[in-house]
Formats: C-alpha cells, structure tokens, sequence
C-alpha cells in the first residue's frame, strides 16, 4: 500500500490539466440492401391523430394559427443577433450553411472563451429538424438567454459555460417551418437524409439537401462529444439504433447501450413528467424498438463522428400553442441543463503525450469488451468517453507507440486520467495489449496498469530502492543499539 501511494505520488505531478474528448470511429463493415418506399418515406413516429381526416389545406390553415406567438425565420435571426450583442462576453454567432431556400442556417456557441480551441467538451443542440415541430426553436432561445443571464449567479449555469463549449442551432428546417410542413423546401425528411450504415439509399452525396450537408459539414469543424436533437409528437428520450438490419421492429443496442439508457434516463428523471410515461418506461426508449427509421442523424453521429446523440421528444403535441412555451420550458429547462453538465460531471476525461518529446498525441481510446473507438482531438489531444456509471479498462493506443491502459472505477463523478505512450522501436505498428486483469476489488478510483514513461518508471523503482535501503539501514542500526544496551546491562549484572 505505501508503496503504491509512494509510486502515485511520485507521478502525479507530471498529470497535465485534464478536459474532455471527443472524435473517433465506429469499426463496422460496409452493409448494403435496400429501403422501399414504405419504410424510407415514414413520415414520423407520431402523427396528430386526426391529420387523417384533415385535408392538407385545412392542416396548413391550423398551422397558421398555431404558428401565431412563434419566431418568424426573420424574427429568430434577430434574436440571436441580439443575444449575441448583450452578452458578447460569453457568445458568438455564426452560420454553418443556408437552406434550399437560401436562409442562413444560424448558430449560437456560448463559452468562457467562445471560438477558442480547448481542452474541452463540445455539445450541439439542434431544433426544428421537422418544419412542423417549432418548439425547439423557442425553448433553445431560452435556454442561451438562461445561461447569460446565471453566468457567476448559478453554479450550474457557469459550470457549463467554463466547462463546456455549447452550441445551439435553434433551427435546422427554416423552409419546413415558413411552409408550415415535415419537410424542407424539397419537401425531403432531413432525419431520412443521412448515411446510412445498413442501406445505401443516401450515398450520393449529389442527392443530399443542402442542410443535410450543412450539418455533415459542421461536424468536420468541430468535435462534438455529444448532441441532442429536439423534436415534437410524443414524450421520450430515444437513443441508437435506430434501425435494423431486417427493417423489423425490435430492441436493437448500438455497442454503447448501457451509456445510452444512462444518458437518455438523465434527460427523463430531470423532467416534469417524462420518467412518469406508461407508454415508455422510464421514459425512454430505443429507436428500432419503438419502430425502425433509416438515414436519420442520432446513428449517423455516433457511427461516423463519435458524437453521442440522443433524438429527445419534447412534447406530446408537435405544434403547441404559444401560450404553453413557459410551461414546456419549466418542464424541459433541468433536463436540458443536466444533459450538457453530464459532459463535464461524468464519464471519463484525459489527454495523450508523447514520452520523448511531450508532444499532445491524437490517440485512439477504446474500452475493453466494447467495440466502439473514440480519438483524441488533432490539436491538443483531449479526449472525453462517455460511460455509465461502472468499472472499465481503458486503453489508449496509437501506431508508432506502445499501448498503454488504465483500471477505472467510475461512480457519480467524473474521473480524470492522462496517457504518456512510449514510441516502439521494436515494433511496426500499433502493439496490441493483453489482457491486464484488472483488479476491481480495490477500493481506489482507479489503477495505473502501465501508465507511465519508462524513464519515469525507472526513476520511480529507483527512489523505491533507496527508500528501502534506508529502511534496511535504520533497522541495522536500530538492532545494534538495542544489542548494545542489553551488553550493557549485562556487564552491571555478572561480576567478573
């Protein structure tokens, strides 16, 4: 035990300020099939009841009506350019594209230092993906004006904003909405519009709406490590996969299921009611269960960007009336909060070094016995894992370097581990890790399997074997005085 404590102390002060990751790939093969019409055209999964009977005329006319107390596309642009102004200090604006129509599709980030490159998480938050859903418009123009206005008054407020870099695209369907409609201008499903890992139907790059695009190309500039898409007609956190391989309906878990429930259940236990819902329990559900859909942007995200996605069901009405935007913000308002702090208060967070010379290494993380990779970033190597609750083996490994791993115990709290990778010398190529046999039974956070630079390593034995050898001294010398004070007494008692 001390020397354990002698061995982490030694190394802790060459730990780097840890933040959190983001990046990496899920290694699966290529599928190929096909989609009917049926199933590639599903229009949602939950549709006002009596749109059936409703000409598409009449529906439009409803709209109308409902849309009154809603941002117009003009309006919401104006918003933002005035939030952005009142709090400069923590926020920038910026467009990642414009519509069919040429709208710009206008997004907000909201950081202690809003466009910086750091060592921390990303999270996206994306509204009004169906043009009939609008209520993400208005509860995400809340949530940026809550923040600003609780930065240094709320402790959770100026956790995300110091800890996090947040962005919100309140609306990635302007034509859907001005058109009172599911669909873009094209009238296209932009949640249909995507790669998909089972069918080939969107592979054509050509065929691609513009938002669509737009969305794909805002993931090659920054590394989300999480995301959330707000949508309407039902009251549930859905999470991957969304699809199956069969177009049939049944539970189908991504390789991170466990992490997704935790995740999806941290949004429904911080609403007003979802966790009540009889119809999901818990108040979440997985997407292939509660029925198939393929192109969508939640699998997508997790399989070619190694962001987390999760698509969240705000309300059981797809277009509310303006009057219950208050309420439905008060119900939905923690839940969003807690989704972002998640980033920050859980999961694991580290960055990658290099031994010879120090420099940041876009490594590979992997968790042994889940077979889903996240990469460090390119710039300063920072990566964030996020897991349940649970003990794992993690393992970082880069071609050219020995791999390395860690044993980590993670409870309500997130925990911080660095990696310094040695290059390999003797071996071409990324060297594969055995199993360590992690020790779960200890009552550390974590173990430090084979953590450290080998010259840290040496001198660290090196100080061990000197410790000792003071030890062995002390106690020679302890023995010889004792020896000497019995001799001592002796000579008082015999008499020669």
């Amino acid at each position: 035990m001390i020397l354990s404590l002698l061995f982490l102390s030694l190394n802790l002060s060459s730990l780097f300020r840890c933040s959190i990751a983001r990046g990496g790939t899920l290694h699966r093969s290529d599928r190929s099939g096909y989609l009917d019409g049926s199933i590639y055209g599903h229009l949602g999964r939950r549709l006002y009841s009596e749109n059936n009977q409703m000409s598409e005329e009449e529906y439009i006319e409803k709209l109308e009506k409902l849309a009154e107390g809603y941002m117009s596309n003009s309006d919401l642009e104006k918003a933002m350019k005035e939030f952005n102004s009142r709090c400069s200090n923590i926020s920038r604006i910026y467009s990642i594209g414009k519509s069919v129509l040429g709208v710009p599709l206008w997004a907000v980030e909201i950081s202690d230092l809003p466009g910086a490159k750091e060592a921390e998480p990303a999270f996206k938050f994306i509204g009004n993906v169906h043009g009939d859903e609008p209520l993400g418009r208005e509860l995400l123009l809340l949530l940026a004006n809550w923040l600003c206005d609780n930065y240094m008054k709320d402790p959770l407020a100026t956790l995300i904003v110091d800890g996090v870099h947040l962005h919100i695209l309140p609306s990635m369907n302007p034509d859907g909405f001005s058109l009172r409609r599911r669909g873009n201008a094209n009238n296209i499903d932009l949640n249909r519009d995507f790669p998909d890992q089972f069918f080939r139907v969107n592979d054509d790059m050509d065929l691609r709406q513009p938002e669509t695009k737009a969305i794909m190309k805002w993931l090659e500039d920054v590394d989300f490590t999480a995301s959330a898409s707000l949508h309407g007609g039902a009251l549930v956190a859905n999470y991957p996969w969304d699809g199956t391989e069969d177009t049939k309906k049944y539970y189908y878990g991504c390789p991170d299921d466990k992490t997704f429930r935790f995740l999806a259940s941290v949004y429904s236990r911080s609403h007003y009611n979802m966790s009540l819902s009889k119809e999901f329990p818990g108040g979440i559900t997985n997407g292939a269960y509660w029925y198939p859909i393929y192109g969508g942007m939640q699998d997508w995200n997790y399989i070619h960007c190694g962001c987390f996605e999760l698509t969240l069901e705000i309300s059981d009405n797809k277009w509310p009336n303006a009057s219950e935007i208050p309420t439905l913000w008060g119900y939905n308002r923690m839940s969003m909060l807690s989704l972002v702090a998640g980033l920050v208060k859980t999961g694991l967070h580290g960055r990658i070094f290099s031994s010879d010379n120090g420099r940041p290494l876009p490594a590979s993380v992997a968790i042994r016995g889940i077979n889903y990779t996240i990469a460090a970033s390119k710039t300063l190597a920072d990566y964030h894992r996020l897991l349940a609750p649970g003990k794992y083996e993690v393992i970082a490994s880069m071609p050219g370097y020995r791999s390395k791993s860690a044993c980590v115990v993670l409870g309500e709290g997130a925990v911080k581990v660095d990696f310094v990778l040695d290059p390999e010398t003797s071996y071409n190529g990324t060297q594969p890790l055995l199993d360590s046999g992690c020790d779960f039974d200890s009552k550390t956070g974590f173990q430090v399997l084979d953590f450290l630079p080998a010259s840290q390593l040496e001198i660290s034995m090196l100080l061990i074997l000197i410790l000792a050898f003071f030890c062995f001294l002390m106690k020679r010398r302890v023995r010889s005085n004792h020896l000497n004070y019995k001799q001592s007494l002796g000579a008082r008692r015999v008499v020669v």
